[in-house]
């Protein structure tokens, strides 16, 4: 029960996650995945398989934008992603929508008995 409760917790917070870590530079995935397990101290340790898919959603959506980076020696050609404009406005509005929902949750919780 709390691995799964967990797991949908996490789902509801990486497009956000993903976008904020977008906000002031480009990053390709494996970036990203390192930077989120790195920050969160492990709790956010994604795979490939659910990162792409939330990459792909937010291209689609026109959150972000992505790039292929041109191969160098030994460097592999990569694809960096980058947020939009429209991709800072909603993170904006869903760190809103967090802290609201957060908020809610706090007060209920924190209530006595």
């Amino acid at each position: 029960m709390q691995l799964r409760f967990a797991q949908q917790m996490k789902k509801g917070a990486l497009d956000m996650l993903v976008l904020k870590l977008l906000q002031h530079e480009e990053k390709y995935g494996y970036q990203l995945i390192s930077e989120l397990r790195d920050r969160s101290n492990g709790a956010l340790a994604l795979k490939e398989g659910t990162l792409y898919p939330i990459l792909y959603r937010l291209e689609d959506g026109g959150l972000v934008t992505s790039r292929m980076s041109a191969h160098v020696a030994k460097e592999p050609a990569r694809k960096y992603y980058a947020i939009t404009e429209a991709g800072r406005d909603a993170l904006r509005e869903m760190y809103e929508i967090w802290n609201e929902f957060d908020g809610h949750v706090r007060s209920i919780m924190e209530e006595e008995q």
